[in-house]
């Protein structure tokens, strides 16, 4: 009898980056991974499953079903209400209500709903931003996570890190025994790789109305992220402020919150002129917009892991970034990093890399060659054995 793997894919059609970005590449890559000895059987379960979603046939405007052993299992119920159903009501409505019989559940967004007695259950912790930085999360966020991820912690049989510092974090903060905890990395798609053909790289700067150089490329500094308090773009702003005013800044992301202030610290340095906001970047954009960029910076506060970092290295874009949390990790020699709370240490290595074009070479070349160790086939072929590891447990 083949198994059957339950999937939390809510985040893949509800959230275009972050987690949902990590989802729907961790489910392509289980779809694409060869292993002829295991082959179960996906159930993706998404919740607030409204009117673009065909409750047979999946989403209208989204991803496919990725391989013919997937299948969804969507719920009408929105999120919010099962949260209050599972976490606020305590009803004891186990996941299989929609996926149905389950050997495994893997809820790969920090918390494990109800699951039906000897479900095995594997849970994906991204970070723990909202223990280690509290004040850089939105209070009703913060005190939901705070209450229900040690819980999913404490239940799950086994946990997966998405780097080696969140794995610390589980251990120091929860106390969650070592072996419990699998550190699975990220991957980049081909897809971000340097991109020289001038008339794409000024294609898309002109999309999102961006100035460039005569050449058409590496004529600002970029940034990409949510908007929030803990990607710490303020002090990106004033670090801008002290250094060469021919220099703009690119912050792209999506309005996360508390952003307000950003924008006042923008118009109090009197960068209006030199930072520019575009928005959301479509995928699709995104290797030519950081192809476009003299060098990428990321003064993140805490970071679970920080794809946008390994896609700027894997674009054979420079990089300047915090020496905090899991970032060290990812980026190895291949980086310059920095105290992301030492305005002057920020604007001083901006200035290094942008003035020295042999250093941006040497970080150019070392950041392909650490971006190619990561990748999401290996991650699919290290949570394969780990899914087969813990049904063989039970």
């Amino acid at each position: 009898m083949s198994v059957k793997i339950g999937i939390d894919y809510t985040s893949a059609i509800h959230q275009s980056a972050g987690i949902g970005r990590y989802t729907r590449e961790m489910v392509d890559a289980l779809a694409a991974a060869s292993n002829n000895a295991f082959k179960p059987h996906y159930r993706l379960f998404v919740a607030d499953a409204g009117q673009n979603f065909d409750l047979k046939f999946g989403p209208k405007f989204g991803p496919e079903l990725p391989g013919p052993n997937f299948a969804w299992r969507p719920s009408r119920l929105t999120e919010r209400w099962l949260a209050r159903l599972w976490y606020r009501l305590r009803l004891p409505l186990p996941i299989q209500t929609w996926t149905g019989p389950l050997d495994l559940f893997h809820a790969a967004d920090f918390i494990l709903p109800p699951v039906k007695q000897g479900t095995r259950t594997l849970v994906t912790i991204h970070d723990l931003s909202f223990v280690r930085e509290p004040e850089s999360v939105m209070p009703g966020m913060s005190a939901h996570l705070n209450r229900w991820v040690p819980h999913s912690v404490e239940r799950a049989n086994h946990l997966i890190a998405v780097s080696k510092a969140t794995r610390q974090d589980l251990i120091d903060l929860y106390h969650t025994p070592p072996e419990k905890i699998s550190v699975l990395y990220h991957g980049v798609t081909p897809e971000f790789r340097p991109i020289e053909d001038t008339t794409k790289l000024t294609a898309v700067c002109q999309k999102y109305k961006l100035e460039m150089g005569a050449s058409g490329k590496r004529a600002f500094i970029l940034s990409v992220g949510t908007i929030q308090p803990r990607k710490n773009y303020q002090v990106l702003i004033r670090a801008l402020a002290k250094i060469d005013s021919s220099i703009s800044l690119v912050i792209a992301g999506s309005k996360g919150w508390n952003y307000n202030e950003l924008f006042n610290e923008v118009v109090k340095h009197g960068l209006e002129e030199r930072v520019y906001f575009p928005g959301f970047i479509a995928d699709a954009d995104l290797p030519a917009l950081y192809s476009a960029a003299t060098l990428f910076v990321y003064p993140s506060l805490y970071e679970g892991f920080g794809l946008p970092v390994l896609e700027a290295m894997a674009c054979g874009t420079p990089v300047i970034v915090s020496n905090q949390s899991s970032l060290p990790e990812v980026v190895g020699n291949a980086g310059l990093l920095v105290n992301p709370r030492d305005v002057d240490a920020i604007a001083t290595a901006i200035s290094q890399l942008w003035e020295d074009a042999a250093l941006r070479q040497n970080l150019s070349q070392a950041g392909l060659a650490q971006a190619a160790s990561f990748t999401w086939p290996k991650m699919a072929a290290k949570l394969i054995k780990l899914y087969q590891k813990i049904l063989e447990e039970k």
